[in-house]
């Protein structure tokens, strides 16, 4: 896997935080919302723009 076909950083987007490319949903707000209990099915049908390998990467 690699992470970088998928997470990308822009200084212009969300100050820079690493974000899922193509959306403007962050690595840090995948991880907050694991850490609250969601599991990786309700981000998924949460968030439709992300995709199972989105989901890889951020744990990659």
């Amino acid at each position: 896997m690699n992470w970088q076909e998928h997470i990308t950083s822009d200084a212009n987007i969300l100050i820079g935080k690493p974000i899922i490319k193509g959306t403007r949903i962050s690595v840090e707000l995948i991880l907050e919302l694991l850490e609250n209990g969601w599991s990786e099915a309700q981000i998924l049908e949460s968030y439709p723009a992300l995709t199972t390998e989105n989901m890889k990467a951020v744990f990659a």
